[in-house]
């Protein structure tokens, strides 16, 4: 889960290659819930889910899921909301929804910086390396917003909840 604005990774979980993204969404939002304030929350259509949605909105955020295109209207209030303002304003839907695509900036600026594969053999080594290099990342896009956005970072420790 990364920030639309700084391109910030906020969460990460490692899975097998064969494993689905769409049932980890709850759990990378509770923890990036944990240290920024959630507003809209955008996904591609394969984290279309009610579960998905109820979960974006328990955290006071708007989710912007497209629908699939053999989607109805039809199911839980909620859901027929999320729908209908899905078809209704359609041109609204797509400017939140299309701040996805900064998600896509992100990993282009980790593989162009850190390179496109992991170097380890095993799946430990390599889950390691690659939350290593969203450290680095994170720590690049840091600095740049300190000094872009005028962003000054404090490093208590009761800020960084270690108390």
């Amino acid at each position: 889960m990364t920030g639309t604005e700084t391109n910030i990774v906020t969460s990460v979980v490692i899975t097998p290659s064969n494993v689905h993204d769409s049932p980890m969404l709850p759990g990378l939002l509770d923890n990036t819930a944990e240290r920024f304030n959630l507003i809209e929350v955008s996904a591609d259509k394969a984290y279309l889910s009610e579960v998905n949605l109820r979960h974006i909105e328990s955290h006071g955020a708007e989710p912007y899921i497209p629908f699939k295109s053999n989607t109805t209207g039809e199911g839980s209030a909620m859901w027929r909301r999320m729908y209908a303002y899905f078809i209704l304003n359609a041109e609204s839907f797509d400017t939140h929804y299309h701040r996805r695509s900064n998600v896509e900036s992100t990993f282009s600026m980790v593989k162009s910086k850190f390179g496109d594969s992991v170097k380890a053999r095993s799946e430990t080594g390599q889950g390691d390396e690659i939350l290593l290099k969203m450290l680095c990342h994170n720590i690049c896009v840091l600095v740049a917003a300190m000094h872009q956005l005028g962003v000054n970072p404090s490093f208590e420790p009761e800020v960084m909840g270690l108390n």
